[in-house]
């Protein structure tokens, strides 16, 4: 079965993605768990912690070894270290205070934002149906934020932050993944969690600042505190599902296409609304489904209409026009 799909290299890009979105799902829902005991850099450097143990006692051994790690793209590495890092928090200090399925659509509209970065860094042309497509997701996110009204939440910028990042990973991990193995790009995302993270445990561990009362502010500012014993486990599943789901989607935009990789992503999004109601009792109203679907439509037609035109370069022919 391994020897099959390493033959395949579209078929193990999608097992890798499937998988990485599913421990996603499962971080996301139990960071949100913790988002109202811990500090989140304390959760993410205990995550940080366990998946590199995962990393370097499971995936190292099965990947070629230390060889595997050697890099003369340090400095590569750790800038989209530093966009994870950027992307994550922001993204968690969202969830801290919204609905799981509304916080995971606003940050789906990074494939927007993507778009948007391949104008004004790279000079490509994003034709009118493609912009069509981004203002569609755009009304979709302010559907969902819905701000003038009382149920606009400032916390709902932070998923949108974090689709920034997310855009500028992306970039990154096509540009450095044609000669970094997969296990190398974790391993150095893993490295920039723990710097980032026991720093600002350094700077801000001692609560001095927390006591807020806003959820998401009182999530990156509240004082250390030696984790409870029924704890122990949940912060093991984080750092399990990090170390696997980073290993996994790397290794998927790796060895197959964008086009088939990303729409594979969306399935986070039902997810979400799964995990919310199942965990949180959170139960999205008509509105913010409206704002969900159309975010989710603009974003799989960005990546459907991007591999089309991929597709009429590669064959050089008129037939799909931008």
């Amino acid at each position: 079965m391994i020897k099959s799909l390493a033959n395949n290299p579209p078929l193990l890009g999608t097992v890798s993605a499937v998988i990485a979105v599913f421990c996603f799902s499962i971080n996301d829902v139990a960071i949100k768990f913790m988002s109202g005991s811990y500090a989140l850099h304390q959760v993410v450097l205990f995550r940080a912690i366990i998946g590199m143990a995962v990393l370097l006692a499971v995936l190292l051994p099965l990947s070629g070894g230390f060889a595997a790690l050697r890099t003369r793209r340090l400095g590569l590495h750790l800038l989209r270290g530093g966009c994870v890092v950027f992307a994550n928090m922001s993204f968690f200090l969202g969830l801290a205070t919204l609905p799981l399925a509304e916080g995971v659509a606003i940050f789906f509209v990074s494939p927007l934002v993507i778009a948007v970065f391949s104008v004004v860094f790279l000079g490509e042309h994003v034709g009118p149906r493609r912009w069509a497509a981004i203002a569609v997701g755009l009304l979709g996110v302010l559907i969902v934020l819905r701000p003038g009204t009382e149920v606009f939440q400032f916390a709902a910028l932070c998923p949108i932050a974090a689709a920034f990042g997310y855009a500028s990973l992306h970039m990154l991990t096509r540009y450095i993944g044609r000669t970094e193995s997969a296990l190398a790009m974790s391993f150095y995302i893993q490295v920039t969690f723990i710097a980032v993270s026991a720093a600002m445990g350094l700077a801000v561990g001692g609560g001095q600042f927390g006591g807020t009362g806003n959820a998401s502010l009182d999530f990156l500012l509240r004082e250390w505190v030696m984790p409870a014993p029924g704890d122990w486990a949940v912060l093991v599943v984080i750092g399990v599902a990090s170390a696997f789901g980073g290993f996994c989607i790397s290794q998927a935009y790796r060895v197959a296409a964008a086009s088939v990789i990303a729409p594979l992503e969306y399935v986070a999004i039902p997810l979400s609304v799964l995990w919310g109601v199942a965990v949180f009792d959170e139960w999205p109203d008509g509105v913010a489904l409206l704002g969900i679907a159309l975010i989710a439509g603009s974003g799989l037609f960005m990546v459907w209409r991007e591999s089309r035109i991929r597709a009429a370069r590669v064959s050089d022919t008129p037939r799909y026009r931008r």
